[in-house]
C-alpha cells in the first residue's frame, strides 16, 4: 500500500483593519474551508489554512524577525467607510512590505486596493477597484494604471479586484491558482456562483460629478443631461456659458475628467441601460429616444463602454425577467 501523500499547506492571512467589510472577512474564510472540503473529494493533498489578522498581530512584526508565519497570499478586504483606507497606518504597510518580502502574493478587494496602493507595491501595474471610487483612487494615485472595467486583475505577485462583492472573484482566483481550477469550480458549484469571467463595466452606473467648482461646466452638465436626445455640439454647448471653445473643452475635462462628446456618450448609454432595465421597448425605440439615428451605431458604443450586447444586457439586469 502507498503511503499517503503530506498535505501541502497554503496559509492565508485576511487582514481585519479598521471597518473592513466582516461579511467579506468570514466569507472568504469559509471559501477556503469550502475549498478544503473540495481537495479531499477531489483527492488533491493540499489545505488552505486561514487567520484572520488585526492590529493586534500586525503591530509586533519589526519587519525582520521569522515570529511570524509564511503566508502564501494575502487579502485586504472591502470597506464601507473611507477614513482608515485613505489613510492607513505605517505599521500595517510595514507588515504588508515583509510579507511581500517573503513571497507573499498581496491581493485587494474593492476599497483594499488603496491600501495596497499605499504600500508601493502597485508602482507600474494594472490595478482594478470599485467603479464607484475609480475618481477618487485616480486622485490619490496618479501614478497606477487603473482599468475599472475589469473586476479582477492579476499581476502575479499583486491581485486586485473590482466591486463590493469582488472578495468572491479574489477567492475563487486564488484558490485555482494555489490549488487547482476544478478545486474552483467545484467550490463554485458548492455555493451555486457563477465561476466564469466576468467583467465590472456589466454592472458600471455613469455617476458624473457635480462637485468639482466650475459652475460654468456643472451649468453644461445639467443641459446635457436634460437634453441627451437632441443634437448637442461642442461649439453650442460653449457659447451658452460664454467661453471659446479651446476654453470651454480644457475646463470640461479638467472637471469632469472626459471629453463634452464622450459625456454626452456616456449620458446616452446610461438611459439606454435604463431603459433595457425597466422596459420591454425594442432596442431600436430606445436608441431612438436617446438621439440615435442609427440603432447600429448605438448598438456598437453600448458593446464598447457596457461589455454586453443590448440584448444580453436586457438578459442579466431586466427587473421582468
Amino acid at each position: 500500500m502507498s503511503e499517503r501523500q503530506p498535505k501541502t499547506i497554503i496559509k492565508i492571512a485576511i487582514v481585519d483593519y479598521p471597518n473592513s467589510l466582516k461579511s467579506a472577512l468570514y466569507g472568504l474564510e469559509e471559501l477556503f474551508q469550502m475549498a478544503n472540503l473540495a481537495c479531499r473529494d477531489l483527492a488533491i493533498s493540499l489545505e488552505f489554512q486561514c487567520d484572520i489578522v488585526n492590529q493586534n498581530h500586525y503591530k509586533h512584526i519589526d519587519g525582520k524577525g521569522d515570529q511570524a508565519p509564511s503566508y502564501a497570499a494575502i487579502i485586504l478586504p472591502p470597506s464601507l467607510q473611507s477614513d482608515y483606507y485613505l489613510a492607513p497606518e505605517q505599521i500595517l504597510m510595514a507588515w504588508l512590505h515583509h510579507h511581500h518580502q517573503r513571497g507573499a502574493v498581496l491581493t485587494s478587494a474593492c476599497a483594499g486596493a488603496f491600501i495596497l496602493a499605499a504600500t508601493g507595491c502597485l508602482d507600474n501595474k494594472a490595478v482594478t477597484t470599485h467603479w464607484g471610487l475609480a475618481d477618487l483612487f485616480k486622485q490619490q494615485y496618479p501614478q497606477h494604471h487603473l482599468s475599472v472595467e475589469q473586476i479582477l486583475i492579476n499581476q502575479g505577485d499583486v491581485i486586485t479586484a473590482g466591486g463590493m462583492m469582488s472578495w468572491l472573484d479574489l477567492g475563487f482566483e486564488l484558490v485555482a491558482q494555489f490549488s487547482n481550477p476544478s478545486v474552483m469550480r467545484m467550490v463554485g458549484k458548492m455555493l451555486v456562483v457563477d465561476t466564469g469571467a466576468r467583467e465590472q463595466r456589466y454592472y458600471q452606473q455613469f455617476s458624473p460629478n457635480y462637485q468639482h467648482g466650475d459652475e460654468a461646466i456643472v451649468a453644461i452638465q445639467h443641459e446635457i443631461n436634460d437634453s441627451y436626445s437632441q443634437s448637442l455640439s461642442v461649439s453650442a454647448l460653449a457659447k451658452q456659458v460664454n467661453l471659446t471653445e479651446r476654453t470651454f473643452l480644457r475646463r470640461f475635462v479638467k472637471a469632469t475628467g472626459i471629453k463634452p462628446t464622450q459625456y454626452i456618450q456616456r449620458v446616452r448609454i446610461q438611459k439606454v441601460c435604463d431603459m433595457l432595465e425597466s422596459t420591454n421597448h425594442s432596442f431600436e425605440w430606445i436608441a431612438n429616444q436617446v438621439g440615435y439615428d442609427d440603432a447600429s451605431a448605438c448598438r456598437k458604443v453600448f458593446f464598447r463602454t457596457m461589455g454586453l450586447t443590448p440584448g444580453d444586457f436586457r438578459k442579466r439586469f431586466s427587473a421582468s425577467r
